[in-house]
């Protein structure tokens, strides 16, 4: 293969490995950093930079002190757990390589793709038992579209299953490059209506529809996937509209509604940024179920969860 796929470069959050969603069988998961979306519920907020982030725990702080004597931008202090200034934080990483205690921890690594296809190489056996293979994730994967079109074309020449979970917010020539690369697109649909798309997403929704119709006109095999958030798209008027929209599309026939769930919560707090729905509960599952069967009404095949 070209050497150039090979040494292209990526920012990864998380590699995860084993897991059974997110596409068929037992699948390694990339979760690559950046997005242009900012949905109030993400629950990996630590992929919405595309550059590496300091997090911090201060529970696990020992007050060694040795953070703040390397901190280049005199942004540490301990008084008596490690605080940081964010605004002085040049996201070095410098504390995080002297922390022993876990409390400060660099998530985003700069990786080529021959060091993540080797990562996924350990994991080939199970691909191939169970119809398994990667997905890649984030974060949005096609924000770094370049990166994700070598490493797709890597994982294909070794013969994988691939599969992206995405919003589709891309220029439509990146998804012309990519698809023909990918078995899967796991498309997120999260609302129909513009103007509360761009209240709780801060983007409009008109690209995002625009390439799920282009994604459908090319034949790829694709599953559309709706977060369901109280608040925002929980009630039967409005998954009834996703699933309309989704039946509409040629080849269409699976549909996912997401249960809103607050796992990722304390992420905000290690970045030191507000999480905005810390007072929402996840949906009841008498609730989901009536979403299932509105989304059945139009003849999709619809699950809760992924």
């Amino acid at each position: 293969m070209n050497e150039v796929i090979w040494e292209a470069r990526g920012m990864v959050s998380e590699i995860q490995r084993f897991s059974l969603h997110d596409g068929p069988g037992i699948r390694t998961i990339v979760f690559l950093k950046g997005c242009p979306l900012r949905c109030s519920w993400c629950s990996n907020p630590e992929t919405q930079a595309p550059g590496s982030q300091l997090m911090v725990q201060e529970d696990n702080c020992v007050s060694c002190g040795r953070c703040a004597n390397v901190c280049p931008a005199g942004a540490i202090s301990y008084q008596p757990k490690v605080t940081v200034n964010r605004l002085s934080c040049v996201s070095c990483g410098l504390c995080s390589a002297e922390c022993g205690s876990g409390a400060l921890t660099m998530n985003g690594k700069e990786m080529s793709t021959s060091e993540i296809v080797s990562i996924l190489r350990k994991d080939e056996a199970y691909y191939r038992r169970s119809g398994g293979g990667i997905t890649l994730s984030g974060g949005e994967p096609l924000y770094q579209s370049d990166f994700v079109l070598n490493l797709l074309r890597a994982c294909k020449d070794q013969g994988w299953n691939t599969a992206i979970e995405t919003t589709a917010f891309c220029n439509p020539a990146v998804l012309d490059n990519v698809l023909p690369l990918l078995d899967t697109v796991l498309l997120d649909i999260k609302h129909m209506e513009d103007s509360k798309h761009y209240e709780y997403v801060q983007q409009s929704n008109s690209l995002i529809l625009e390439n799920a119709r282009r994604i459908a006109g090319q034949g790829a095999q694709m599953i559309i996937r709706v977060p369901v958030v109280p608040g925002f798209n929980d009630t039967i008027h409005e998954i009834a509209a996703i699933a309309s929209f989704a039946a509409e599309l040629p080849g269409v026939r699976e549909l996912h509604l997401l249960p809103f769930h607050r796992l990722g919560e304390n992420k905000y707090t290690y970045l030191g940024t507000e999480y905005h729905m810390k007072h929402q509960t996840p949906p009841p599952s008498d609730e989901m179920e009536s979403l299932r069967h509105v989304a059945e009404g139009y003849g999709l095949r619809c699950q809760i969860g992924g």
